[in-house]
């Protein structure tokens, strides 16, 4: 999607708000013996609530309306019964349209006690994130956000998963353009323009590079189980920077 007037860009911003604004309930609920499936439930009243329907329901028929997954899974994890315990690090991931708009974001919450070096994983997630976002302006290399992580990542002793990418958003969960590396690609030539609407989310590691799915058709884990932590915003490219939507206020 290409942002082309002030209404369109309020009405991304509701979406925006709206998976900020859940994703902030589910985090702050998250505690011993909550199941992901309370969690879930959680997230689908704040959705109806605000008149938004699951993206990941909507697109794909995922079962259930966000998507929660307990280490050393680090995406699509399907909510279920299994019981949050004290020292997990769990990802939720909510995205959902709101009027014609989508908007996606995410998170990774350790659950106390953690142990340090998950701790600073996850902070250190955070500011992967922000690195990325930092390099977006319109008229710039789509390559620079990817090239900022890079550079945050290997500053800081981490990895990238490499085989999930951020991606264009806003008219649909998924959409053009594809496949954007947040690690450094060589051969990326696309350039930013005013008004694009994509995800900035890297998948911070531990060790891993890669992931595969578990089994159940939509989860995914590190090959080597390393602990990893994915941070992710939606945001509009202008000449003076992004604009950030999936911001709770």
């Amino acid at each position: 999607m290409t942002i082309g007037s002030e209404e369109e860009l309020e009405k991304l911003k509701i979406a925006g708000r709206v998976v900020a604004r859940t994703l902030a309930a589910m985090g702050k609920a998250l505690e011993p013996g909550i199941t992901t499936r309370e969690l879930d439930q959680l997230g689908r009243r704040m959705l109806e609530e605000a008149g938004a329907r699951s993206a990941p329901e909507l697109t794909y028929d995922f079962p259930g309306a966000t998507c929660i997954s307990i280490g050393p899974d680090v995406a699509h994890g399907i909510p279920d019964d299994r019981k949050v315990a004290a020292g997990d690090l769990i990802n939720i991931d909510v995205s959902a349209e709101v009027d014609g708009f989508f908007a996606d974001t995410g998170a990774s919450f350790a659950v106390p006690p953690a142990k340090p070096k998950v701790e600073r994983l996850c902070r250190d997630g955070r500011r992967a994130l922000w690195s990325g976002i930092r390099a977006v302006r319109a008229g710039g290399e789509l390559a620079a956000v990817g090239r900022s992580i890079q550079q945050f990542a290997d500053r800081n002793g981490y990895t990238l998963v490499r085989n999930l990418a951020s991606h264009g958003v806003g008219g649909a969960l998924h959409e053009e353009p594809t496949e954007i590396a947040t690690w450094h690609d060589k051969s990326e030539r696309r350039r930013i323009h005013d008004g694009l609407v994509f995800t900035i989310e890297p998948f911070l590691s531990l060790g891993a590079d890669w992931v595969e799915e578990t089994g159940d058709g939509w989860t995914l884990r590190p090959t080597g189980g390393q602990p990893t932590v994915q941070y992710e915003h939606t945001l509009v490219a202008t000449p003076r920077g992004p604009v950030v939507v999936t911001l709770a206020d």
